[in-house]
């Protein structure tokens, strides 16, 4: 149920919704939902979504979020932090003041140097090779209510579908690309060896299991000794 305090928040919703489902890159979308806490979220100073892949590996979205990388880095510096306790474990994690949390000893004094006093992260539903949270940051303590909690949770659900949709957009692209270079391979070998499509795709087809090679990389193979 949409929180009845805040008139904007179904309108703001419905924004997010046909920016997600229009051609807008995902950084685009994860602006529109950093931006969206802001406005319908008092207190929210910085607002962002981290990405953490494999190999320790992070990303901030917006990239242009200099602060909010900042915040990020220094989790994954110390690996400790809400945004990595709710990008890998739990759903929604608050910070009410750095200044008495004890969950982080080494993290928390790093926000209260920068003058974040309060946090809020929540889990986002991403893919088994990628976690994420949506965070948000007040230089003020105690700035969370339930329904910063709720707004924030309706928020995280549009950024992770977006992060969702990109991916398989990226899943369909990389697709299509392994079927053109099979093809591509295909036709080299028919021309080559004088063999119809059905033994050219079948020689590949034996080259990837003989030598344990995806069949993706047997064609780029053919395709570079022709050139």
């Amino acid at each position: 149920m949409m929180p009845s305090s805040n008139p904007d928040l179904a309108g703001r919703m419905a924004e997010l919704a046909r920016a997600l489902a229009g051609p807008s890159g995902i950084e685009a979308v994860l602006a529109g939902v950093a931006g969206a806490a802001i406005e319908l979220i008092p207190d929210v100073d910085v607002a962002a979504t981290l990405l953490i892949g494999k190999g320790h590996t992070f990303e901030t979205l917006p990239a242009d979020s200099e602060f909010a990388d900042k915040l990020h880095e220094l989790q994954m510096t110390f690996d400790e932090g809400p945004c990595v306790q709710a990008a890998l474990d739990d759903v929604i994690v608050r910070t009410d003041d750095f200044r008495n949390e004890t969950r982080w000893p080494q993290y928390a004094p790093a926000c209260v140097d920068l003058g974040i006093l309060s946090g809020l992260s929540f889990k986002l539903y991403t893919a088994d090779r990628t976690a994420g949270a949506l965070n948000l940051f007040s230089f003020r303590p105690h700035a969370w209510t339930t329904e910063a909690e709720t707004i924030g949770t309706i928020l995280a659900a549009h950024a992770a579908a977006a992060i969702l949709a990109n991916r398989q957009s990226e899943q369909l692209r990389s697709a299509l690309s392994t079927r053109d270079r099979i093809g591509q391979a295909k036709g080299i070998i028919m021309e080559r060896y004088k063999l119809d499509d059905v033994a050219a795709f079948e020689m590949m087809r034996r080259l990837s299991q003989e030598s344990n090679v995806k069949l993706a990389d047997i064609a780029q193979q053919v395709i570079d000794s022709r050139e």
